[in-house]
């Protein structure tokens, strides 16, 4: 039981002249330096001791393993997740957030923080929830990140279009404390300071899970359906999962995927047909099982183990999948962080 999936991705690796051997040990010396410097300034915002934002650093974050998660970025910041339920929540994305916090994913970076709740509502203005997005990124330095199942994946797609200014170049910062947009537009860059739009914000990562074109026309909601598969260039990365023969999405034996409409790397997972459409969010009971739960920490893409046997796998490869995809975003940002307070200590 293996999932497809396919991509277009365009990697350019540049490499510099090397310097004279004295000026590097210069340079290097320099770097150190500045290196401890900037770690220091982001100890002194986080929890993190000076080793562990050392290791930080130094972390590979295309192999993230569970002894990372547990000894590292436990203690860094992590982006906001806002997973959306579907437009019948017969089951919510609350299992997933459970798989998401079992598999060592800070609860307080999944609930809403208006409710508490770890499952965001599907019915709900793309626009608000982009002001939203905004609102958390400028107070947390990071990017949050959307997931959707069914309904909830066009929301994603809808507030990737909002973000790219698709069809209006102006949305207001929205307070989820307050539960009501701020008299402005823009918000200060945590990173670097700039006054920033909130039209042009790029998030890192999104995914939609079984959203399919049928049940926009059912119901109703016709101004999506041109815009539902592309993707702009308001994130940097996007995966859509889809199964075939899904009836409640309808689809057929090979599902339309997304593409890209830009630079934005997407890729598109067909999940096996005999994954259920309603039951996807259904995962904590992966991260609970000592031997899915190897199975999922030691997934990267390209490079699988042997499916377990004896154990429930059901919905193992989209939760492997967008584990990776977490673990790895969690990782680069905040080790953005990092390279920020090296920026501004070398000014």
């Amino acid at each position: 039981m293996r999932a497809r999936t396919t991509d277009n991705l365009l990697v350019r690796v540049r490499s510099g002249p090397r310097s004279p051997r004295a000026p590097v040990r210069r340079s290097a010396s320099a770097a150190l330096g500045l290196l401890v410097g900037a770690l220091a300034g982001v100890v002194a915002a986080s929890p993190l001791s000076l080793p562990e934002a050392a290791r930080l650093a130094a972390l590979d974050c295309t192999r993230v393993s569970a002894a990372d998660v547990a000894e590292v970025l436990s203690g860094a910041p992590a982006p906001r997740i806002i997973a959306l339920h579907g437009s019948v929540p017969i089951v919510t994305m609350e299992p997933f957030a459970e798989f998401l916090v079992t598999m060592g994913y800070p609860d307080e970076r999944i609930r809403n923080p208006v409710d508490g709740a770890r499952t965001y509502r599907s019915f709900v203005d793309s626009r608000r929830l982009a002001g939203e997005i905004a609102w958390h990124y400028e107070r947390d330095g990071v990017m949050p990140i959307l997931i959707g199942h069914s309904q909830g994946g066009m929301v994603v797609i809808k507030v990737l279009h909002d973000l790219a200014g698709t069809e209006r170049q102006s949305i207001p910062v929205w307070n989820p404390a307050r539960s009501e947009p701020e008299s402005r537009t823009a918000i200060v860059d945590p990173r670097d300071g700039s006054t920033r739009p909130v039209v042009g914000l790029k998030l890192d990562f999104a995914a939609a899970l079984a959203t399919g074109s049928l049940p926009r026309v059912l119901l109703g909601q016709w101004g999506v359906l041109p815009l539902l598969r592309d993707v702009p260039d308001s994130v940097a990365e996007f995966t859509g999962f889809a199964i075939p023969w899904d009836p409640i999405a309808g689809t057929g034996p090979e599902p339309a995927g997304f593409r890209a409409t830009g630079t934005a790397r997407v890729r598109n997972v067909v999940l096996p047909a005999d994954y259920s459409h309603i039951g996807l969010p259904a995962t904590s009971h992966l991260a609970l099982q000592p031997v899915t739960r190897r199975w999922v920490d030691a997934w990267r893409p390209g490079a699988a183990p042997e499916m377990p046997k004896g154990v429930d796998v059901t919905n193992l490869l989209h939760a492997a999948d967008l584990w990776y995809s977490v673990k790895r975003h969690w990782c680069e940002g905040a080790q953005a962080l990092v390279r920020t307070a090296t920026s501004r200590a070398s000014r």
